[in-house]
């Protein structure tokens, strides 16, 4: 995007600036007074007339960052950045680097302004994630972007809203031959077009009864579709003051409302935000009509130019309010759109982006929501601006330079569902860590296992047009399995409860309850052969799995005796088992009589420390 006037709408001139002195004094007064264009022809001249010098080079980078002409911006940046450099133009300079695709130049900048400005904001976010370019690459795409057929003659068209009777509104060049002289670029008028079934539209036609002389527009449309609020160039109405000095006339832009009658717009009126002094642009107005959203550079911002809210009541308008900190950084922040769920579309140049204007996301609904970069393919090294979100129709248009002239795109979202699993221990609700997570899809095929984080949590994300169903399985803990219902919602918590098993695996062993013989007999009882069972079911899920039995009795009786008796219940142990199918490969026995009594209590040991003593023990020879 290579228009001052498409970024901001801010302080729109015209009129020459009277010759001064030198080349240098002439391009710090146009510099000052926002005629870029001619401040870098005369910055250039001075360069040429060996008048350059550290603050000459910045001033120059400043302007081509201004005009949006990065290659150059990049040239003079690095050579004022030899000497002591105002921290805003090395932020400008990583923002330049990253539109070039140079990321790792563009972190060596942000350091320095991050050493420079340690609590700027923008440091701050910086330093969270110094690797935010690897992040927003690998972060799920959240919208599919598709061409449309609007573009004409290599026009610049931006700020398209779709209306829900299938108008889409925009600004373009096409067609205007006078040139703002401040920017050096065709004015803008208001178009529309119509958009047919099969999503391509009509050949746009201008809305007369809305352009003047000047630049006109973007626009925002009421949800009925009869209200309009957009912008106008101050020169056409007189919000303009005279700069005698530099012998220019300093228009600002402002917001009028017009309404339909009869299928044509009527202005009714300027709203009482618009001055002479600051430029107000870029409208966006709420579902219920009660919040007119838009940019500002008006006194009491944060940055360059700033998002604002300001209520519409039925006496009139309140007083503007700035989003503050959680919105606006002391960069660019610009066309705001508010959807009908309340989440704010805008572009920055100020949040961790990819490159020149970002589009971004928050959702005004939560105290706690923070800032989103809406990410790839939106978002590009280029400009990507002025998003809007159409609801009921489910598409959303946007504007973006990457193909070297502003046009407008389509953007879809992708139906997709963030499915987080919570699983707790259904007796203690604690989270329980480590738990595997299997996801299937309707043809009962795994797509992804997942393990839960320390808070027993874990993420996958769906596809919401698919059918899914998961298995939820942990160490001691009873395996459960559950359908995925369809949900079009951006994100599902499902909490699972765990039963615990009543076999518990350690590293060492496998402990069952206790396998009790009859008095005297090595046969399995009915009971024992439950708590057997339970062993089976243990070994077929975990076939690698090898088993020593090691049976013991207690001290009554001589030793040989119990020694004799255990052997025989060991291997009827391992005979059931091989009778319920386990390799005995897998499965081995010994009796190790009182010799390993549990409880070291030698004749005299009491009722209970016999039970304990009289025992069988599965030891885990393999995994």
């Amino acid at each position: 995007m290579k228009k001052t006037y498409i970024t901001l709408g801010l302080i729109l001139l015209s009129g020459i600036a009277v010759s001064q002195n030198t080349a240098v004094q002439k391009a710090n007064q146009l510099f000052e007074s926002y005629q870029y264009v001619g401040a870098i022809e005369s910055y250039l001249q001075a360069i040429n007339n060996k008048q350059g010098n550290q603050q000459v080079y910045q001033n120059l980078a400043d302007s081509y960052y201004h005009i949006y002409n990065t290659t150059e911006a990049a040239k003079w940046y690095e050579k004022a950045m030899q000497g002591d450099v105002n921290p805003e133009s090395i932020f400008k300079y990583a923002q330049v680097l990253k539109s070039l695709g140079k990321y790792a130049e563009a972190n060596v900048q942000m350091n320095k302004f991050s050493n420079l400005l340690p609590n700027d904001v923008r440091a701050k976010e910086f330093n969270k994630n110094q690797n935010y370019k690897t992040t927003l690459d690998n972060a799920k795409a959240l919208f599919t972007v598709t061409n449309t057929n609007i573009a004409a003659n290599k026009s610049n068209d931006f700020g398209p809203v779709l209306t829900n009777n299938n108008e889409l509104y925009f600004v373009s060049t096409r067609n205007t031959t006078k040139v703002d002289k401040w920017s050096n670029v065709p004015y803008i008028d208001i178009f529309r077009a119509t958009k047919n079934d099969d999503g391509t539209f009509s050949k746009a036609e201008e809305v007369k009864e809305l352009n003047s002389a000047f630049h006109d527009g973007p626009v925002a449309i009421s949800d009925d579709g009869n209200t309009m609020f957009f912008a106008r160039d101050g020169h056409s109405t007189k919000m303009y003051e005279k700069d005698t000095k530099n012998n220019v006339k300093v228009g600002q832009l402002g917001i009028y409302r017009a309404i339909k009658v009869n299928g044509k717009w009527e202005i009714k009126e300027a709203l009482p935000v618009n001055s002479t002094s600051y430029s107000v642009s870029h409208p966006s107005l709420s579902k219920d009509g009660k919040t007119l959203y838009f940019t500002s550079n008006m006194p009491g911002g944060i940055g360059e130019s700033d998002i604002w809210k300001i209520a519409i009541t039925e006496n009139g308008y309140g007083k503007p309010e700035n989003l503050g900190t959680k919105v606006n950084t002391p960069s660019r922040e610009a066309f705001p759109f508010i959807s009908d769920g309340n989440e704010l579309y805008f572009a920055s140049t100020g949040w961790p982006g990819l490159g020149g204007l970002d589009v971004f996301k928050i959702d005004l609904n939560k105290t706690s929501s923070s800032i989103i970069n809406v990410g790839k393919p939106v978002n590009t090294e280029n400009d990507d601006f002025s998003f809007s979100f159409n609801s009921k129709q489910k598409v959303a248009f946007f504007a973006s330079n990457r193909n070297g002239t502003d046009a407008i795109f389509q953007a879809s979202p992708i139906c997709g569902t963030d499915l987080i699993p919570f699983i707790t221990d259904s007796k203690t609700g604690k989270a329980i860590e480590n738990a595997t997570v299997t996801i299937l899809n309707d043809k009962n095929e795994v797509v992804s296992t997942l393990e839960t984080n320390n808070l027993g949590k874990t993420l996958y994300q769906m596809n919401c047009d698919n059918s899914y169903s998961i298995q939820v399985s942990a160490l001691n803990y009873q395996k459960v399995s559950y359908p995925i219902s369809r949900s079009s919602e951006s994100q599902l918590e499902l909490p699972i409860q765990l039963v615990p098993n009543e076999i518990i695996i350690t590293d060492k062993e496998v402990l069952l309850g206790d396998v009790y013989f009859e008095f005297d007999k090595s046969n399995i009882t009915p009971s024992g052969a439950i708590q057997l069972d339970k062993l089976v079911t243990i070994m077929n899920e975990n076939p690698s799995m090898v088993i020593a039995v090691k049976s013991h009795t207690d001290s009554k009786g001589n030793a040989k005796y119990n020694l004799k008796l255990s052997e025989q219940r060991a291997q009827s142990t391992v005979q059931y088992l091989i009778s319920r199918g386990i390799k005995k490969e897998r499965i081995s026995g010994k009796g190790f009589g009182n010799t390993e009594p549990k409880i070291k209590c030698g004749g005299n040991c009491t009722d209970e420390e016999n039970a304990i003593n009289r025992r069988s023990e599965f030891i885990i020879m393999k995994k």
